[in-house]
């Protein structure tokens, strides 16, 4: 079951609306699902919450995952997605605003993908978004659901 979802986890509501309509603008079709905070986006994954009986056999094709997001922190979130076989090889985008290296580090430990430092000015930022969605839905070949061979 291949699901094409993006899951954009992200508490800012304008970084939220120039995410989206920069990949409706690039043709980027696919379905995007938005959690606004920490414990949302583990609902989501999981299926349990607001977002109980959803059906989790497919993750989404990717994770943009913000990292200063309220109840549940992104690296904490990272975290428990590696932590569970369902969702550990689930493409994760750090996409965030933050300066410090050491959140850098602890995004690469704890198993991101890839980590991406939102622009300040719109036009980059507009690009960066594009620029990954059109890599990690388009070019990146994902595991196999299931993770077997």
């Amino acid at each position: 079951m291949e699901n094409k979802t993006i899951l954009l986890v992200e508490d800012d509501p304008d970084d939220e609306e120039f995410t989206i309509r920069t990949l409706k603008r690039y043709n980027v079709t696919n379905q995007v699902a938005v959690a606004r905070d920490g414990a949302e986006a583990l609902d989501y994954l999981f299926g349990t919450g607001r977002h109980a009986g959803r059906d989790t056999r497919a993750g989404p094709a990717v994770v943009l995952l913000d990292l200063n997001l309220p109840k549940i922190r992104g690296l904490e979130v990272l975290e428990r997605i590696r932590a569970d076989e369902r969702t550990r090889l689930i493409p994760v985008v750090i996409l965030t605003s933050s300066q410090e290296d050491e959140d850098l580090v602890n995004g690469y430990r704890l198993g991101c993908n890839s980590y991406v430092r939102k622009p300040v000015e719109f036009d980059d930022f507009c690009e960066a978004v594009r620029q990954l969605g059109m890599y990690w839905l388009l070019l990146n070949e994902p595991p196999p659901v299931g993770g077997g061979a």
